[in-house]
């Protein structure tokens, strides 16, 4: 108790010889030091000494922490999550990382191997396969999900539905590609103007690319017409320009063809750049307006 005493006794005569005015800011001073401490100590834990940002939109895990609302008849009682990121507005073109798995790539690829043949062309009014040799080079091979016995395409399928939010039934069957060293296909549309395709039963609204291989080098799909970058008739077809998606084993593409009007996106232009290195496998599925025969 006397050395508590003697202390206060001390602080009091110290604080007597100083004034209240020298006292106040002292206190001031220790009190601000601190906080500005504390702050830079906060700030030393976070990664990389950056301070988090507030995220716009939080990805939800099914059964995470919000709870699912009641639903209609034909809806679900669980939140689902598709990470996703927007690559481009003009075209709509959206990236999903790890969309499939490693096995399910593999498993596609080895029921396509068997019977890959030369993949061909929607002609336009006066063209001829002849006329339009080396425009589109892979091979390929048409199978719906309901021939596939292994089911793999039967869940990329569904996941397909509810990232696009388009019904199955508008899927064509999946197209699956290989690009071998030095194999392409030039910028072009995959609706298909009625002026030069002729009439249209059903138009092509939007394409997902399932990449089921990554490429070493080139092999990338790629938007020259993208944000309206070099649109004029003196484009070359052939070049491998503007926005670039290099493909990665599992990811997923999506983009739009149509604007919500119905009318063709001309910015949805696009290609696959000559593969360099490598080998490029890649499963597409066309989403029509119209609902698909099996």
């Amino acid at each position: 108790m006397r050395g508590k005493g003697k202390l206060g006794s001390n602080w009091w005569s110290f604080g007597s010889k100083l004034g209240f005015p020298a006292v106040f800011l002292l206190c001031s001073f220790f009190f601000l030091a601190g906080f500005f401490g504390s702050t830079l100590l906060s700030q030393k834990e976070d990664v990389s000494g950056v301070r988090p940002t507030s995220r716009v939109l939080e990805s939800v895990d099914e059964g995470g922490e919000f709870d699912p609302l009641p639903h209609g008849q034909t809806g679900e009682n669980s939140i689902t999550s598709i990470p996703y990121q927007i690559l481009s507005w003009k075209p709509r073109a959206l990236y999903f990382p790890n969309f499939a798995t490693i096995e399910q790539c593999q498993g596609i690829v080895k029921m396509a191997k068997a019977h890959l043949a030369p993949s061909s062309l929607a002609l336009r009014e006066g063209e001829t396969a002849e006329n339009t040799k080396g425009i589109r080079t892979s091979s390929g091979m048409f199978i719906s999900a309901s021939e596939d016995k292994t089911g793999i395409l039967d869940l990329i399928e569904e996941k397909i539905a509810r990232a696009t939010m388009i019904p199955r039934s508008h899927g064509e069957a999946f197209n699956v590609l290989r690009y071998e060293i030095g194999q392409r296909y030039n910028s072009h549309y995959d609706a298909f103007n009625p002026a030069e395709y002729g009439p249209q039963k059903s138009q092509r609204i939007a394409s997902f690319l399932l990449y089921l291989s990554d490429v070493e080098e080139g092999g990338e799909t790629m938007f020259p017409f993208e944000n309206g970058w070099s649109m004029d008739l003196n484009y070359d077809y052939r070049k491998c320009v503007g926005l670039r998606v290099k493909p990665r084993r599992g990811d997923g593409l999506l983009f739009f063809s149509l604007f919500p009007n119905g009318t063709i996106d001309a910015t949805s232009l696009h290609g696959s750049c000559p593969v360099m290195t490598g080998e490029k496998w890649v499963a597409t599925k066309w989403i029509r307006d119209e609902i698909q025969d099996d």
